[in-house]
C-alpha cells in the first residue's frame, strides 16, 4: 500500500503556487517568487517582489509612510484568504499569522503558527513538535 499523504515538499510547493495565484487574482500583482517552509507547527513564507507598482511609486515620491500604510491594509484585507488557503492545503487550523514587509527590499515575510503539526508522508505520524 502506498502512502497517500503529501510530502512536506509537495505541501510547500502547493502553498507557494496557490499563494502566488491568490495575490495575482486578488491584488492584481504578480509576485516573483513565494518560498514556503514547514517547520513543525510553523510555516515560514517569503513573498518576493511583494510591493505593487502603485506602492513603489508612492515610496519613490517621498511618501513612504503612505506606501507602507497601503501595503499594510492590502495585507490585512487578504489575510483571511491566506489563512483559509493554508488551512485547506495543510489540513490544520491556523492559530496566528504574523506578517511584516520591507518596501526597500520589496519582500513580505510571514510566520504562520499552526494548531498541530501537519500530517505528511515523509514524517512519522507520531512525531511531536519541539
Amino acid at each position: 500500500m502506498t502512502n497517500s499523504l503529501p510530502t512536506s515538499g509537495q505541501l510547500e510547493r502547493t502553498l507557494s503556487q496557490r499563494i502566488q495565484a491568490l495575490y495575482r487574482n486578488q491584488v492584481g500583482h504578480r509576485l516573483d517568487r513565494v518560498i514556503c517552509r514547514i517547520v513543525d507547527q510553523k510555516i515560514l513564507i517569503i513573498l518576493e517582489n511583494a510591493v505593487t507598482p502603485a506602492e513603489q511609486l508612492l515610496a519613490n515620491s517621498g511618501k513612504e509612510d503612505l506606501a507602507e500604510e497601503i501595503h499594510s491594509h492590502l495585507n490585512e484585507a487578504i489575510r483571511p484568504q491566506v489563512i483559509e488557503l493554508i488551512e485547506e492545503i495543510v489540513g490544520v487550523s491556523v492559530v496566528d499569522l504574523l506578517s511584516d514587509a520591507k518596501l526597500e527590499t520589496e519582500r513580505t515575510g510571514m510566520i504562520v503558527m499552526l494548531e498541530n503539526v501537519p500530517r505528511m508522508g515523509d514524517r512519522p505520524i507520531n512525531q511531536k513538535a519541539s
